[in-house]
């Protein structure tokens, strides 16, 4: 006979392991759980392949009679039609498992590639662990590299993944500066990118250099050692021609410093008033400002001193030399450069200098290294050795061998000290227009 609900009710923890009959091969056990309540598990029995095999109905409270003998109706027509449910069930249980481990793999595979993502570097990344670990060290730290990138490469591929980057990627990047004609722009940046990856490979971010068989001559070309310098001729027209450049008293004066002296523009930039003892003629470059990172002692001609004498006279900064507008910073580096090729262009630029084609000398165009170059070359034909004018040019002696064992600082420095007055000398002749001077052929 079916069992009743009252018969359910009445049973009591006594009757724990008792087996209670339903009908229709619906047993169930009676059990007590930890908090001494009863229930009476169900199953449902029928014969299988290998004998008498159960499959649970249901649990009473927590499913009722009723509902759990309507699972026991379907179970036993599953039977009636040959199937097996304890198969079936756990069959079904196992599909069951296994889409779920395919569903916590597939959300594992989904984290992990997340994660591998966002551990994949940047260019910019690249570019930035780059800049702090290798380019800080340089002379200006970096800055100006930094400004090459930030206008021509990561804009096109900072946001790459530096793994993804190929040989076309620096290709492209090239090529668009070409277009623009700056050739040399473009051997340069090939460097520098070059410099950013094998320091990247070194440390086995990436396995391969994608600018590995990239080639300057693809690009830029073979570039050509400039050689331009100022003739005797030409020195004497840029003097007769800086008064009507509208250039400042302060460019007039920096103009001749650099070409009396041999020094590079970014010295002469930088330099405080700290630095320089006209009385003493002497200037100290420090290494902070040099551009191979040592010191140099330019011994003042009177030439030369003259022009520093003439910035305290019109200088209102009491720490730069040549100090920008505000006073707070030393002027920037390209001002000068910008100011003397705009007085040699063809047609005036917006917002720029009118006085266009003022400084064009008989030589033809010339920048601000020239004068550099033009100071080596004046020494060089007044009989000045090329050792001594290499180190008025603050240049780092090639062989090792020398570096290491000739020190004789006090007739190196005596000598460097002759050759700045000669070079001084001259151009005191060469921009006095009532000397009498007759320039002899070159050598």
């Amino acid at each position: 006979m079916p069992i009743t609900e009252l018969e359910l009710k009445a049973l009591t923890p006594a009757d724990k392991k008792k087996w209670l009959t339903d009908g229709g091969s619906l047993y169930g056990k009676v059990r007590v759980d930890r908090s001494g309540r009863v229930n009476v598990g169900f199953e449902f029995r029928y014969r299988g392949e290998h004998g008498i095999r159960a499959i649970s109905a249901g649990t009473w409270p927590h499913d009722t009679m009723p509902a759990i003998r309507k699972r026991r109706d379907a179970l036993r027509v599953d039977v009636h039609k040959g199937r097996d449910p304890l198969k079936d069930r756990e069959a079904a249980e196992l599909s069951a498992k296994a889409e779920q481990a395919e569903a916590v793999a597939r959300e594992q595979a989904r984290i992990d590639a997340a994660e591998a993502a966002a551990r994949r570097m940047t260019v910019c990344e690249l570019f930035e662990r780059w800049e702090r670990l290798s380019l800080k060290s340089r002379a200006d730290g970096g800055v100006e590299v930094r400004r090459m990138m930030e206008k021509d490469i990561l804009p096109e591929i900072g946001a790459m993944a530096v793994e993804d980057v190929k040989k076309r990627h620096i290709a492209a990047m090239l090529d668009k500066v070409r277009e623009r004609g700056v050739t040399r722009m473009a051997n340069l940046l090939l460097s520098l990118v070059r410099q950013m990856f094998r320091f990247a490979v070194a440390r086995d971010w990436i396995e391969a250099d994608p600018t590995a068989s990239l080639r300057k001559a693809d690009f830029g070309g073979k570039e050509v050692e400039r050689e331009r310098f100022l003739t005797d001729e030409e020195v004497g027209e840029l003097h007769e021609k800086l008064p009507d450049a509208d250039l400042s008293k302060a460019a007039q004066a920096a103009i001749w410093i650099m070409m009396s002296t041999c020094c590079r523009i970014g010295e002469l930039c930088k330099a405080e008033w700290s630095q320089v003892d006209v009385a003493g003629r002497q200037w100290r470059i420090p290494v902070p400002n040099a551009k191979n990172r040592h010191e140099q002692v330019v011994a003042l001609s009177n030439f030369a001193a003259r022009q520093f004498e003439e910035l305290r006279k019109i200088q209102a900064s009491a720490v730069w030399v040549l100090p920008n507008r505000s006073c707070t910073d030393h002027i920037d580096v390209k001002t000068m450069t910008k100011q003397i090729k705009d007085r040699q262009r063809a047609a005036p630029m917006k917002g720029r200098s009118k006085k266009i084609g003022t400084l064009i000398l008989s030589g033809g165009l010339w920048t601000p290294h020239d004068l550099r170059r033009t100071g080596a070359t004046l020494m060089g034909e007044l009989g000045v050795n090329e050792n001594i004018i290499e180190r008025c040019l603050n240049h780092v002696e090639p062989n090792r061998m020398k570096r290491i064992y000739q020190r004789q600082t006090k007739i190196i420095q005596a000598a460097k000290a002759e050759a700045w007055r000669r070079l001084g000398e001259r151009l005191d002749l060469l921009t006095n227009p009532t000397a009498n001077v007759i320039p002899l052929a070159r050598r």
